[in-house]
């Protein structure tokens, strides 16, 4: 049987080991020792040699709040800064208390000090500009870049001082210009949309493009547009049109709502559009008709069904009656 060693007197973690017990504890010798806070407790052999057990509890409970134990950092300078105190703990990490040179106060984890990333509370970074990216005079877009200011984001990047080709200043993160976020003051956003609605054809609010274009909505609650299913289970079928919507009815059967609706555009949308084509194409070859003849296109529901009166169908409805009767 080995000898065993006399712990008696030495220290591990927060143990003094007074004396050794005649108990045994899975096969290992049970030491009394004194934990720092003054409390005896009952230690064996291999948990004192393999530090599993430094200490009484004493310790796990007084930095519960502020987590496990770490590092201390008092009085150590890191670039700028010097550690004055640990404070609570941010997200997790171990956090110290600096004074930098220049009199700020600033809280740094302690994974970022022993990194190198912060070295200062940011009045060195202001200062100079090492670190960072030189965008002065560089454009991006319409941007010309004036000059860098005091101010950052939210996620540390510094703002510039902009200049836009028409004249007007905004001030843009570096992660923006990178990016490309940002181009312009706001005048090229504002062209943009001046260009695509100048190319929309409107025919008395309605925008031709987008019935031709028709898409989905987002709120859609049967899967076609046009067709929502209620609480009852049934599907109610509409249709909108210059801003009114006209309902169609009411179906057990979803295909049969989807029919109905596609019967409806087929009228409606599709009529519009073939009008206006037909109009329009008549307007060019005839001003003086075109200004004697305004396109006219209306809904309106008679008697539970939906009607359409069409300045074109009368204007070909008369045509063909006047050429009927000369024959």
């Amino acid at each position: 049987m080995p000898k065993t060693v006399d712990l008696t007197g030495q220290k591990f973690g927060e143990f003094t080991v007074l004396e050794r017990t005649k108990e045994r504890q899975d096969g290992y010798c049970v030491w009394r020792c004194r934990c720092s806070c003054g409390k005896e407790i009952l230690v064996n052999t291999k948990r004192l040699q393999r530090g599993t057990m430094r200490d009484c509890g004493c310790v796990s409970v007084q930095t519960a709040r502020k987590g496990p134990i770490a590092e201390d950092l008092t009085g150590r300078r890191f670039g700028r800064l010097t550690v004055l105190h640990r404070v609570e703990n941010r997200n997790g990490r171990v956090c110290w208390a600096c004074r930098c040179d220049c009199g700020t106060m600033h809280v740094v984890t302690a994974h970022d000090l022993k990194e190198g990333r912060v070295k200062s509370c940011g009045c060195f970074f202001r200062k100079t500009g090492r670190g960072m990216i030189d965008l002065k005079g560089q454009r991006y877009g319409r941007l010309t870049v004036v000059e860098m200011t005091e101010r950052r984001d939210k996620r540390g990047s510094v703002i510039w001082r902009c200049r836009c080709d028409c004249g007007g200043e905004i001030c843009v993160s570096e992660n923006g210009l990178v990016h490309g976020n940002y181009r312009s003051c706001g005048c090229l956003k504002k062209e943009i949309q001046k260009d695509i609605y100048q190319q929309l054809h409107f025919i008395d609010g309605t925008c031709l493009e987008m019935l031709e274009k028709r898409k989905h909505r987002k709120d859609n609650t049967s899967g076609f547009r046009g067709v929502s299913r209620m609480k009852n289970g049934r599907y109610r079928v509409y249709i909108g049109f210059k801003g009114k919507r006209y309902y169609i009815g009411y179906f057990s059967d979803y295909q049969d709502a989807v029919t109905a609706r596609l019967q409806a555009e087929q009228y409606i949308h599709d009529g519009f559009v073939k009008d206006y084509a037909l109009w329009q194409q008549r307007a060019g070859k005839e001003p003086e008709w075109a200004k004697e003849n305004p396109f006219v296109f209306e809904v309106k529901k008679l008697s539970g069904r939906l009607e359409i009166i069409s300045s074109v169908r009368k204007q070909e409805y008369s045509e063909k009656a006047l050429s009927e009767s000369s024959l």
